[in-house]
Order: C-alpha cells, then sequence, then structure tokens
C-alpha cells in the first residue's frame, strides 16, 4: 500500500514539491487548502505524513493533527531559508528532492 502524502496549503514551494513527487508513483497524494475541512474528512484521507509551507499564517492546524493522530509525520519547507523541519526528531538544511524522496520512503 502507498504511502498518503497530505499538501496542505497552495504556495509555490508546494506546488512545486507536489509536482516533483507526483513523478513518483509510490505515494498517494492529496492537496488540502486552508482552512483544515471537518475531522470526518481528514479520516478519509488518513494522511501519514503532512508537508506544509513553515513560512505559512496557518500552520497550528497542521500541529493539532497531531492531537489525534501522534504518528502522524509532519515536514515543514521553509524556502526562504532552505530548511525543511521533521516533527519532532530532524532539521535537515540544503535538501535536494532525491534526499526528500529518500527521507518519504524511510518514514
Amino acid at each position: 500500500m502507498n504511502r498518503q502524502i497530505l499538501f496542505y496549503g497552495n504556495s509555490v514551494i508546494l506546488g512545486s514539491i507536489g509536482a516533483s513527487l507526483r513523478q513518483c508513483h509510490r505515494f498517494d497524494f492529496t492537496t488540502l487548502a486552508p482552512p483544515l475541512p471537518e475531522d470526518n474528512a481528514l479520516c478519509t484521507i488518513n494522511p501519514d505524513v503532512v508537508l506544509f509551507d513553515l513560512d505559512a499564517s496557518t500552520t497550528e492546524p497542521v500541529f493539532d493533527l497531531l492531537k489525534t493522530n501522534p504518528a502522524l509525520v509532519l515536514i515543514g519547507v521553509s524556502p526562504g531559508s532552505n530548511v525543511v523541519r521533521i516533527w519532532n526528531t530532524q532539521q535537515l538544511q540544503e535538501i535536494s528532492m532525491q534526499d526528500l524522496l529518500e527521507l518519504l520512503e524511510k518514514i
């Protein structure tokens, strides 16, 4: 079964990452723009990973997802500083698209 990846937001960086990752058929993708839908809709999606823009003003709802799904992996991308933060264990800098693909496969 493919890992379910949720892109939360509509920033240019998420669009670029999504366009690259969608070429890899090992994942299933869903994109949601703020605000997040009702909990029932998210249960249907049941993401393994949520990718979001750290520089967006609406990141709080992403972290609220951890309350109901503590195994969820959150990956925040900051295009301004070229940083990728993974809650709670890692922070990576200067990450390539190949590095991101390898990371997603390990999760």
